[in-house]
């Protein structure tokens, strides 16, 4: 349901020097409310209304009313960042679906991670998938004003009754007319389509495909993610068995081939989980056409194996002995790499699968490991000089992204420096470093690792 929002300008955390906002005595802490007469309520206001040559920018600093005049020099930057992107709050969802992650999380984790969001601005800012059930005719009044795009869909099916069974509720819009309607406004899209064994796969996932591939090249891409569930899922969904996942993949490649050879593009793309999980090999770079839905886990293992591919050491190694560690699903590629490590450099390299203690078993993504899990894997180990840590363990993200591990999905909000982010159990960098005997190091690709060991990794080799 829509929730009513005030209008209340957004606070300004950091003002960059030298920056417009800078020359005009803009400060931390001023509270920015309108630009040229329009009252902001977001980021994406102040981008917008900011675009004009002249500006008139009404602040408020502790209380007292203050009004800024200048003209615009495209060579300068604006210059703001402000404590929230959105200044009205955020568009909670009223959705009900069974196999949402967010209702799956563990009791007692910070109260962010408990947040279920469906805010297009979230979609336009950070690429979140939203369901569109719950934009407003503002929203639509806004999205035709200011054609904020792309937007990233889930759709999981475009049948409708079957699209309220999957989403909870019976009184959500048809999606298909949303989406003409945005192509309309000119707006692209990203979609998506979590799909559930047994209830939107096989001939459904063909017809919902279809479906959006018709609105191509409006709609750029359809991302096919498996259901992920946690040890505290209680809605009924089960996980894909191995023989489901490759009967999805073959039925995904056959549409990809028809689409590449209609569109020159694969246009539906499968997440890293359908190929880690069953052994299949991950399409080369090419098929992932750009890479259109990377943060939503699709393709960063192509990415991780080709960023090793182009990595050639040199020199004698700065480390002796080290650890990798990930979740359990990129386990089999991390020894592959790990041996490759060990026999161009001479060092040893181990390899540690943490099992999600947390979230359970069946979640087996790298960026969705707790520290506490971690710190235990590696107790009573010989953990060598340095160990490497997923970087995405500590990104202030929505569940599912993912770096080293490279099999997440969903969205990221954006990361602060490494000594101010927390695992999803609270720990921070430094909790982890001062329960581990050696030097831990983030990292998102091996070329880091290589970097740490060797040297420049893609110095030429003498």
């Amino acid at each position: 349901m829509a929730q009513e929002r005030k209008m209340s300008g957004g606070v300004v955390a950091v003002v960059e020097p030298g920056s417009l906002a800078d020359s005009l005595g803009i400060r931390p802490g001023d509270v920015l409310l309108e630009i040229n007469g329009h009252a902001l309520r977001d980021v994406l206001d102040v981008q917008f209304y900011a675009a004009d040559e002249e500006l008139a920018l009404r602040v408020v600093r502790e209380g007292l009313p203050l009004l800024y005049r200048t003209e615009r020099d495209y060579a300068v930057s604006l210059g703001l960042t402000f404590a929230s992107p959105t200044f009205d709050g955020m568009r909670r969802c009223s959705n009900r679906c069974a196999f949402c992650f967010v209702a799956q999380m563990p009791p007692g984790l910070r109260r962010s991670l408990y947040v279920r969001d469906d805010d297009y601005r979230y979609s336009v800012l950070y690429g979140s998938f939203i369901t569109l059930t719950h934009l407003t005719s503002e929203d639509w009044a806004r999205l035709a004003e200011q054609r904020l795009s792309p937007l990233y869909i889930s759709v999981h099916a475009t049948e409708p009754g079957l699209r309220r069974k999957l989403l909870g509720r019976d009184d959500i819009p048809d999606i298909l007319p949303q989406i003409d309607r945005l192509a309309g406004l000119g707006i692209q899209m990203h979609t998506q389509i979590v799909l559930v064994p047994g209830v939107n796969d096989g001939c459904h996932l063909s017809q919902t495909v279809q479906e959006l591939a018709d609105r191509y090249p409006a709609l750029q891409s359809i991302g096919v993610v498996p259901v992920g569930l946690t040890r505290y899922h209680r809605q009924g969904c089960r996980p894909h068995t191995r023989a489901e996942m490759l009967a999805a993949i073959e039925q995904v490649e056959g549409m990809q081939r028809g689409y590449r050879a209609r569109h020159g593009v694969s246009l539906v793309y499968l997440a890293d989980e359908w190929y880690l999980a069953t052994g299949a090999e991950p399409p080369p770079d090419a098929l992932y056409d750009g890479y259109p839905q990377i943060e939503n886990g699709i393709g960063l293992v192509r990415q991780f194996l080709e960023d090793s591919e182009e990595v050639r050491t040199a020199g004698t190694p700065k480390v002796s002995s080290c650890t990798l560690v990930c979740g359990t699903l990129i386990a089999p590629i991390m020894e592959q790499l790990a041996d490759k490590l060990a026999a161009r450099t001479g060092a040893r390299v181990a390899v540690v699968p943490v099992i999600n203690r947390l979230f359970g078993p069946t979640v087996t993504v790298s960026g969705l490991l707790g520290g506490e899990d971690v710190v235990a894997a590696l107790q009573d180990r010989e953990l060598g000089e340095v160990v490497f840590l997923p970087a995405a363990m500590f990104a202030e993200t929505y569940p599912g992204q993912d770096g080293l591990g490279l099999e997440g999905s969903q969205s990221v909000a954006g990361a602060s420096r490494d000594e101010e982010r927390r695992t999803l159990d609270g720990l921070t960098f430094q909790d982890i470093t001062d329960r581990v005997v050696c030097e831990v190091v983030l990292v998102s690709w091996m070329s880091e690792v290589w970097s740490r060991m060797v040297g420049d990794p893609r110095e030429p080799t003498t």
